[in-house]
């Protein structure tokens, strides 16, 4: 069977990316591997340490940036993260100066809200209802 065990958002600066996910949104740092200029920095949940890694990529390929540049313009979030409460995780996020560009509100079946991750991309928080 085939499963996902790591996924990647780009970022224009890894040590800025890996406080913010850490430190505000509450990820848990995995892996730190040196790779030259850059590293292989992985991020999971504190709930599923053995699960899904979330790659913090360097933007080194300038076609990336592009793509990272045109999704921001657009609004569009580059990922989406599950969460049990989003009015919660809106207000403790708020309280700790985090942007959103989209506050809570109903989607179809969840709910969603759109905030900026510092690093050059728009995440999603997502509740299903």
């Amino acid at each position: 069977m085939i499963r996902i065990c790591v996924t990647s958002v780009s970022v224009d600066d890894q040590d800025k990316a890996l406080n913010f996910y850490t430190n505000v949104l509450g990820f848990t740092k995995k892996t730190e591997v040196p790779l030259g200029e850059h590293k292989w920095l992985t991020v999971v949940s504190p709930q599923e340490q053995s699960g899904v890694e979330l790659l913090l990529e360097p933007m080194a390929f300038e076609p990336a940036k592009l793509y990272q540049n045109s999704l921001k313009e657009a609004g569009i979030p580059w990922t989406s993260f599950a969460v049990d409460d989003i009015h919660k995780e809106y207000e403790r996020l708020s309280s700790l100066g985090v942007q959103f560009s989209i506050a809570p509100r109903e989607a179809g079946p969840v709910m969603i809200a759109v905030l900026d991750d510092t690093c050059g991309n728009y995440i999603q928080l997502m509740q299903e209802l």
